[in-house]
């Protein structure tokens, strides 16, 4: 697999453009209430068991953000696409929801709360790896049924916490200028991910992700959050500026 394998996709107004060096992913100015979405991915066509990407693999990097308080989420690394939900029609791949697997460096707004255990992080940019079971998603599916019951915050903090039970997850908070160019690399194995930043490693973890997995590179206004509270909440955000995302000198590669 290599980086002239991943295709892009976005959403109107929005651009995934190569240059000379690599891409550039940018999201433009707008309201609340419009997703807006720049992608580079590998796995778009496929069903998550046949997704391209497994371990001793790795991925690295140059990249360099707009703004340090970009609107929403960014980041690259691998996943299993979990929340995704189609039913195969009209050609598209058919992928139920799933349980997050995934490795990556991964930016997010104030109004996101992405982890599942307290202690973590859940914002900010992190570098975050996810290990949970493969539990066949026509099994998982009777469990929209609880959506609802997760305005009740007693209910919603329990099964959060049965969640985090479930899902492994390491992460750590990174105090780094991402308007400046870094080299990232991201080394996934069978047990153990690691995590660079200009060569120097900023998390080893046996937390590692099953595969198969994907690549992702992204740039969107989204967010969710399912805090320490139980309180529960998604949506897109306004943007005040358009936001983007330089990358350059992108491997992908498996390791010996």
């Amino acid at each position: 697999m290599t980086s002239n394998d991943l295709k892009p996709r976005q959403t109107p107004g929005a651009q995934v453009n190569k240059t000379p060096t690599g891409w550039q992913l940018m999201v433009p100015t707008g309201n609340a209430g419009t997703y807006r979405l720049a992608q580079l991915d590998n796995y778009s066509k496929f069903q998550r068991k046949n997704f391209p990407e497994n371990t001793p693999t790795k991925l690295s990097l140059r990249c360099r953000a707009s703004s340090a308080s970009c609107s929403g989420t960014w980041g690259f690394g691998f996943w299993n696409d979990p929340f995704a939900f189609s039913l195969g029609l009209k050609g598209t791949v058919q992928r139920l929801p799933a349980l997050p697997n995934a490795c990556w460096f991964f930016h997010a707004s104030p109004e996101n709360h992405l982890s599942f255990h307290d202690p973590l992080p859940g914002k900010g940019f992190l570098v975050q790896s996810f290990r949970s079971p493969q539990i066949p998603s026509l099994i998982m599916a009777p469990g929209i049924l609880v959506m609802p019951f997760l305005k009740i915050k007693i209910f919603s903090r329990w099964l959060r916490a049965v969640t985090g039970r479930i899902i492994n997850e390491d992460s750590r908070l990174l105090d780094l200028d991402v308007t400046g160019w870094h080299q990232y690399t991201l080394y996934w194995n069978v047990d153990r991910v690691r995590f660079e930043v200009d060569g120097r490693t900023v998390l080893e973890s046996p937390t590692s992700p099953q595969g198969p997995l994907g690549v992702v590179i992204w740039l969107d206004n989204q967010f969710a959050a399912w805090n320490p509270s139980g309180g529960v909440s998604m949506g897109s955000l306004q943007q005040n500026s358009d936001g983007w995302l330089e990358i350059e000198n992108l491997q992908i590669e498996m390791e010996a």
